[in-house]
């Protein structure tokens, strides 16, 4: 059977408009069947990144795609350029886990032709929801902020050292958005002294955040990485932890509220009218 899919949108009244590029566990069969443990593990999910976000805002806007990061990542470039040359990370179209093991098995890796027909099967389709979501949200309110949800697990090794702090903010060290959204944020995640917020460190801001980020035009972008351990237990079966997901899902309402509120009020036009005026 062939695996049909599209975009999961949701379409809502709001400036905001939230996109989850990695919670999808979907693997089409012609695949699944071609990964090894490691990778029909699918460890690397953002596992309940939805239930997470879920009507913490009513009105806003939430595409997501239900196809998981191994088939195609919907977060990096669709050329295959590296978002940070010099450190590890995954591709396109990944060919190892989080943790630098191989998901294929041996000589069952996609071809070039494969990436490319799996590119505009999945990545392309996601990528023209969020662009036609973002601009008829701003014809409507003048303004569009664009939210990305992310998690990982907060040990990785192979990508960073050490614990990740909660909250990985990533704004492409502020290119990306108006400086009240970025600062909006990060003081929404500092009201919580007990965990660590860090702002364009390990996590600047992936294709999506950088790509659709676009201020002088009334389109911002920022990033969210969660550390799981935030929301969830960071091991198979991979179970939510209610307790400490509303803990979490308190500082995340707060920033969605306040950017609301702020891009209703025209705050982020000017911010960007601003900018613009100050680089001529």
């Amino acid at each position: 059977m062939t695996y049909s899919f599209s975009p999961l949108i949701k379409r809502g009244d709001s400036p905001i408009v939230l996109a989850q590029p990695h919670g999808g566990t979907d693997v089409p069969l012609n695949i699944w069947d071609r990964f090894n443990t490691v990778g029909q593990a699918l460890a690397d999910t953002d596992w309940h990144i939805n239930r997470l976000y879920d009507g913490l805002l009513e009105n806003m806007s939430v595409i997501q795609t239900p196809v998981h990061r191994y088939v195609i990542d919907a977060n990096r470039d669709p050329a295959g350029a590296s978002l940070y040359p010099g450190q590890n990370t995954t591709t396109l179209c990944p060919l190892t886990d989080f943790d630098g093991r191989p998901i294929y098995r041996d000589g069952q890796e996609p071809s070039e032709d494969e990436v490319e027909e799996r590119r505009a099967k999945f990545h392309a389709p996601y990528h023209e929801a969020i662009a036609e979501e973002l601009e008829r949200v701003r014809q409507k309110f003048g303004v569009a902020v664009l939210y990305d949800c992310h998690s990982i697990r907060s040990n990785i090794p192979f990508l960073f050292e050490g614990e990740l702090p909660v909250f990985n903010i990533g704004s492409n060290v502020g290119q990306t958005c108006a400086p009240m959204i970025e600062q909006i944020t990060v003081d929404a995640c500092r009201q919580d002294d007990s965990v660590e917020t860090v702002v364009n460190a390990r996590f600047k801001g992936g294709w999506t955040t950088r790509h659709y980020g676009k201020p002088e035009t009334g389109m911002h972008a920022i990033q969210m990485e969660t550390a799981q351990r935030a929301y969830m237990f960071e091991q198979s079966p991979w179970a939510y932890a209610p307790e400490r997901a509303d803990k979490t899902r308190t500082t995340l309402k707060s920033i969605l509220t306040q950017l609301e509120a702020q891009a209703l009020a025209g705050a982020f036009s000017n911010a960007s009218t601003s900018r613009k005026r100050s680089r001529q």
